[in-house]
């Protein structure tokens, strides 16, 4: 296991020049993936931040049917507590390195009452890889138990100021955002994480307090845009 999350750390590491993770600049091998001159989102736009509302949003998910707020339930069929909003795609390696975590993280909240809301916001001209049929290939074959909705239009990322894939948002059931930015403080390796930043917000905001730190820098692939 060691051994594999070593190779895991050296491939993450070495694309990161192709995703150009902490900059958020266009490389040439994401620009070879299209005709599309292909632009990442560089600097944070307009959002929300800790305390303000959560945009709404009503966007396709791999089944076909269409979700919002209104409609999505927790593990039990309830309306429910919170919302983990985890912007994030298939072809970004930081957040492949994160796949299994999102995977636990609804196993484990999504019957608290705090489901997984995963949201791909790459526009598939420039990575072909996140098409939706591409979606739902891979939701699949990795068995994603939460939904993975289309940000087809490309509108909904920029009313939260998401930049990165993975980048979170955790949304409580009025539907302020409670905490923003990573899921941890080790996206390459899963297995060096030291703090759980997100779930400790979760479980802060479960017990009525206040999550500390409300929020931290979300470290991953630029968002693309065409």
């Amino acid at each position: 296991m060691k051994q594999l999350n070593l190779i895991l750390t050296l491939a993450l590491a070495l694309s990161a020049f192709a995703c150009n993770a902490d900059t958020g600049q266009p490389s040439e091998a994401t620009s070879m993936e299209s005709d599309a001159p292909a632009k990442t989102v560089a600097l944070k736009p307009d959002g929300v931040g800790v305390g303000d509302k959560a945009p709404a949003f009503t966007l396709k998910n791999i089944d076909g049917k269409e979700y919002s707020f209104q409609n999505i339930k927790d593990a039990n069929g309830n309306a429910p507590k919170g919302y983990i909003v985890i912007f994030t795609c298939n072809t970004c390696p930081y957040a492949v390195a994160s796949e299994q975590r999102i995977i636990d993280l609804h196993k484990k909240y999504a019957p608290m009452g705090y489901p997984v809301v995963a949201i791909q916001p790459n526009d598939p001209a420039v990575t072909p890889g996140d098409s939706f049929d591409a979606m739902q290939k891979r939701a699949l074959d990795r068995e994603y138990p939460f939904l993975y909705l289309f940000d087809e239009k490309q509108e909904v990322f920029p009313k939260y100021g998401a930049t990165k894939t993975p980048e979170v948002y955790l949304v409580d059931k009025t539907l302020t955002v409670r905490y923003t930015g990573a899921i941890d403080d080790n996206v390459r390796d899963p297995e060096s994480v030291q703090e759980k930043f997100l779930e400790n917000a979760i479980n802060a905001i479960d017990k009525g307090e206040e999550p500390k730190p409300a929020a931290t820098k979300a470290i991953g692939c630029g968002i693309k845009t065409a």
